[in-house]
């Protein structure tokens, strides 16, 4: 995952760099959008893939998220970033990293989603030795067991099951994926332990 962040930050950065040139030759708006369509882009693809990665690549990715903040907010270098992310409505890179997790998971549930990654799911209420448990009354996933830390706990079978029992059970049981994004956004925004 070393070389996809590294040419990840190199290609955001070079976009930034571009961006900036013409910043004052565009308005807000346009500033936003393009920051939207030529960086987030870049760090959207393959987020869930990221899931158990070292906080150091987190870091370098938060990174690239934080220049784009303070070039579309105007902001100094020495400017808090929490406020900017917040006025952006911009999850920080681990936050989006889960968000995009629940996201499959709930489409996964829905059967809206690709069957590979159904069948990495296994939900506690279709377990037979857990029918008696209150767990199977619940929308919880059980959580594999897995024999490497680094690798296993990356997993999407395993990082997806951790997120999703994080999950409220009012953001689970919402009927609709746009709904279901809008409170999950907020429960992003407003926790920081999610």
């Amino acid at each position: 995952m070393k070389t996809h962040v590294s040419k990840t930050t190199s290609c955001c950065f070079n976009a930034l760099r571009q961006i900036r040139s013409v910043r004052w030759s565009v308005s807000m708006p346009v500033l936003l959008s393009l920051a939207t369509s030529l960086v987030l882009t870049r760090l959207d693809y393959g987020s869930t893939n990221l899931a158990g990665i070292s906080g150091r690549l987190l870091d370098r990715l938060q990174s690239v998220l934080n220049a784009a903040a303070r070039l579309v907010c105007d902001g100094r270098k020495c400017d808090h970033i929490s406020p900017l992310l917040r006025d952006l409505h911009w999850l920080r890179v681990p936050q989006h990293i889960k968000f995009r997790l629940a996201i499959l998971v709930y489409r996964c549930r829905n059967n809206t989603s690709l069957e590979y990654l159904s069948r990495d799911l296994q939900w506690a209420a279709d377990s037979d030795s857990r029918k008696q448990l209150r767990s199977s009354s619940t929308q919880k996933l059980m959580v594999p067991r897995t024999r490497l830390k680094t690798v296993g706990d990356g997993a999407f079978g395993a990082a997806a099951a951790r997120v999703w029992n994080e999950l409220p059970p009012t953001v689970v049981n919402v009927p609709s994926l746009p709904a279901f994004k809008k409170h999950l956004q907020h429960i992003c925004l407003m926790l920081s332990r999610f």
